[in-house]
């Protein structure tokens, strides 16, 4: 088995009440994880990992609005700690891109939510593709459908905008019949666009 030579956590985002937080810290005590608490004048909380005299990594959990934010990138050799933090992202439901870095490879998992949403693994040579949430790839489709659907429904109102001008500047009742038959159809079109 390939060992793991450090990991990293980028573009990390964990927000926890003051209850999470606490209850963080005791799942840090509970792993018997080498860490002090240092609580800031401004109410901000840095938690501190001694993972050998040389390295130390240092989470910042600033207070926004009564909740502690955590928005980092972090690098951690001790395999115990960055598996700690893992677990964190996981239970308070966070966001990361975690890269497990061994020596011919790495292996990259993004969190959306607490959840694996995307695993690859990364060569000098090529990424490969391990694992891909489906529902991402749905939701992302049909993110691109409603804004095709927005677009389509920009247009149809221009369409209408128009419409409605030519109509104000005709005088003949022909072209008027003409133009609210088309006016008539677009409302219609607008309405099944808009449900």
């Amino acid at each position: 088995m390939a060992q793991r030579l450090a990991t990293e956590y980028v573009n990390t985002c964990l927000v926890l009440g003051e209850s999470e937080l606490r209850q963080l810290f005791k799942q840090f005590q509970i792993s018997n994880l080498p860490f002090k608490v240092k609580v800031l004048d401004n109410g901000d909380h840095e938690v501190i990992f001694e993972e050998s005299r040389a390295i130390r990594s240092v989470l910042r959990f600033s207070r926004r609005r009564g909740k502690y934010v955590l928005q980092a990138d972090c690098r951690f050799s001790n395999i115990d700690v960055a598996d700690a933090i893992r677990k964190a992202i996981s239970t308070f439901k966070g966001d990361a891109t975690v890269r497990r870095i061994y020596a011919y490879y790495t292996l990259e998992y993004v969190y959306r939510n607490g959840s694996v949403v995307k695993i690859k693994e990364c060569t000098p040579q090529a990424e490969r593709l391990i694992y891909e949430n489906q529902e991402t790839c749905d939701s992302l489709t049909k993110i691109f459908q409603n804004q095709s659907v927005a677009i389509q429904i920009r247009m149809t109102r221009q369409q209408i905008d128009h419409l409605l001008d030519e109509r104000n500047r005709s005088t003949q009742t022909e072209q008027v019949a003409r133009i609210d038959h088309q006016l008539q159809q677009l409302t219609h079109q607008l309405f099944i666009f808009e449900a």
